[in-house]
């Protein structure tokens, strides 16, 4: 005798019953990069549908994107000036404060997190202070100035911080700096299995951050390291991060999957610059049935045991499930 799993797909309704996972715009977290100015909205060429926007533009955006069910954003900043330590990012007036600021005012319902790095600040590119003799950033030395940073976006009203540096004893410094300053409950979404990929190419071209010099191999891990991936997120969680997130996700659904299965915090995965623009060419194209292929990816994260998804396909997602 054999299974006939037919009997469950040949009714539509009975199909949407029995269907085991699920997208829905609460899952979403659409980013958006920011920059001074006014009237500002210059679209990426790399990225179809990306924009670096004045904080004006933000906030349309905003209005728009909760039109569409969607309430929650990650901000990244980009600065007119940029130096060695990123004092931009360490400057209550800086692009990030202040744009979370006005976001929280006109929306005090989003969703707000804040990306908390230093590569978008520096003149040279990289995630913290450099170390001039090895030509690398320096891990303790950058702790301190995270620490600054991430109470600057807590006193500006940021929702969530997530550090995405890679930095190693980052999630520690961060809980005990915002706990010592009163913001004891707010969360961190840990970039806590960031690879060193080739998929992040286009971010790099709106957000102004590519390295001056050398890679971030040396911070960043290794693509081929399975157990080491685990190993990040399980430090994370035991530092207190609350989110923890895998980055890129295309590639690495197999790394999803293991974190997932061994952690106890809910998971994040960002899809990434380079796997959204594979997906707008092919689209554009006519090689593939573009919103039927997004979605089959969505659902992909979701199935690999992804809770949140960070990706410029948000609004996207948004439209094809109010369909």
């Amino acid at each position: 005798m054999f299974d006939r799993f037919r009997r469950t797909r040949i009714n539509t309704t009975l199909r949407k019953l029995v269907r085991e996972t699920n997208v829905t715009t609460d899952d979403l977290i659409y980013p958006l990069f920011v920059r001074s100015g006014e009237g500002i909205k210059t679209e990426v060429a790399s990225m179809p549908g990306v924009y670096q926007m004045s904080i004006d533009e933000v906030l349309k955006e905003c209005a728009h994107i909760q039109k569409l069910g969607l309430n929650s954003i990650i901000l990244f900043g980009i600065p007119d000036v940029k130096d060695s330590i990123g004092s931009d990012s360490l400057c209550e007036h800086g692009i990030i404060a202040s744009a979370v600021r006005e976001v929280k005012k006109a929306y005090p319902d989003m969703f707000v997190v804040t990306d908390l790095c230093f590569c978008e600040y520096t003149d040279h590119g990289h995630c913290g202070i450099i170390d001039e003799e090895n030509q690398t950033v320096n891990n303790d030395a950058t702790l301190e100035i995270s620490a600054q940073q991430a109470i600057i976006h807590a006193k500006a009203g940021a929702d969530m911080i997530a550090p995405s540096g890679m930095m190693d004893g980052i999630i520690q410094t961060l809980r005990d700096a915002l706990d010592e300053a009163g913001y004891e409950n707010l969360p961190i979404m840990s970039y806590s299995t960031k690879f060193a990929s080739g998929y992040y190419g286009p971010f790099r071209d709106v957000a102004e951050s590519t390295p001056s010099f050398g890679d971030r191999a040396s911070y960043q891990m290794d693509p081929a390291n399975r157990r080491e991936a685990v190993a990040e997120s399980v430090s994370d969680e035991m530092q207190g991060a609350d989110i923890l997130m895998v980055k890129p996700v295309l590639a690495y659904l197999d790394v999803v999957r293991e974190i997932k299965d061994n952690t106890s915090k809910p998971l994040c995965v960002y899809n990434v610059s380079g796997e959204y623009a594979m997906l707008k060419m092919a689209g554009s194209q006519g090689l593939i049935d573009y919103d039927r292929v997004l979605m089959e990816t969505m659902l992909s994260f979701k199935r690999a045991g992804a809770d949140i998804i960070i990706t410029y396909h948000a609004k996207e997602v948004a439209e094809l499930l109010k369909k």
